[in-house]
């Protein structure tokens, strides 16, 4: 029964990130793409700061503080979350929503590869094959036309996105003992800021009160809420199981910009769902592996 609730959590996870795409395609109409990822993660940090408020006024809750020694991935960190949704929010701005929520699963497959590479971390062989499904399907949705072999410009600054919240994952690893909500507010208040800066320098703000307000509600549900409940939920069902249940968030994402745009994507579209969702299944599943090597 209680671990019933930590499904639902990492369910909840998983669909409200999965309303960040279609939902940031339809304030793009009026918002520029650095203004909009400004405000997503402002709206996380400051919704989360108020989580922590009143989670500090009902409990005793205490958590590690952090050092000296955590200072350079800090920085790296808020670094990364300024360059991250910037680039996908331009990668949206110019490519069908639909595309982006699978690109979105191209994080496992940097995420993975800067963790080999630079953490010298042990990659498992089904996550070895959905590394080389998520790349081929990303390949394939970079194409804006199969025939001509012609590469879309906004799946590029997708997948930079991608890669640039890998090595994010990475860094944020080294703050893994710290308080997770007091992670998101560091994340979202001084990245958010970061690129609020940005936006300022290169005279990209829209004072349209109510979108603000909405695209910084949409950054406190699908960022922060999001966050909160995925590390929620990873404490009590671990991260392999969890992962099964997010993984597949940027499918529904792909659906809801179905339902919402209503527009028929194009084949490579599908050819690539299809392997993307085979790369998502033994992305999520590689702890079978492991834990089938334990009892050998």
């Amino acid at each position: 029964m209680k671990d019933k609730k930590y499904i639902l959590y990492a369910i909840l996870a998983a669909l409200l990130y999965a309303l960040s795409t279609p939902i940031s395609k339809l304030l793009l109409d009026d918002l520029s793409p650095i203004f909009i990822a400004s405000l997503l993660y402002l709206g996380a940090g400051i919704g989360m700061s108020v989580v922590g408020y009143i989670r500090k006024k009902k409990t005793d809750y205490t958590y590690k503080k952090f050092t000296k020694q955590e200072l350079p991935a800090i920085i790296g960190m808020i670094v990364l979350d300024i360059l991250a949704p910037i680039s996908l929010m331009i990668g949206l701005n110019l490519s069908h929503p639909e595309n982006v929520s699978l690109l979105n699963n191209f994080e496992i497959v940097a995420t993975s590869l800067i963790a080999y590479f630079i953490f010298k971390e042990v990659i498992p062989k089904r996550l070895r094959i959905a590394i080389i499904l998520v790349t081929v399907a990303s390949i394939i949705l970079s194409f804006e036309d199969l025939t001509s072999f012609k590469f879309s410009i906004g799946s590029i600054f997708v997948l930079m996105a991608a890669s640039f919240w890998g090595l994010e994952n990475n860094l944020t690893r080294k703050l893994s003992f710290n308080d997770p909500l007091m992670v998101v507010v560091i994340k979202g208040l001084f990245s958010g800021l970061g690129s609020l800066s940005i936006a300022l320098f290169m005279q990209q703000i829209n004072f349209k009160i109510d979108l603000i307000l909405w695209t910084l509600l949409l950054g406190f549900i699908a960022y922060g809420l999001s966050i909160f409940f995925y590390v929620t939920a990873q404490k009590a069902l671990g991260a392999a199981k969890t992962s099964t249940f997010y993984a597949f968030a940027p499918f529904v994402g792909a659906l809801l910009s179905l339902m919402i745009f209503q527009e028929m994507p194009q084949l490579n579209f599908f050819i690539a769902l299809i392997i993307m969702g085979l790369g998502s299944y033994y992305a999520s599943t590689d702890h079978k592996e492991s834990r089938n090597k334990k009892g050998e």
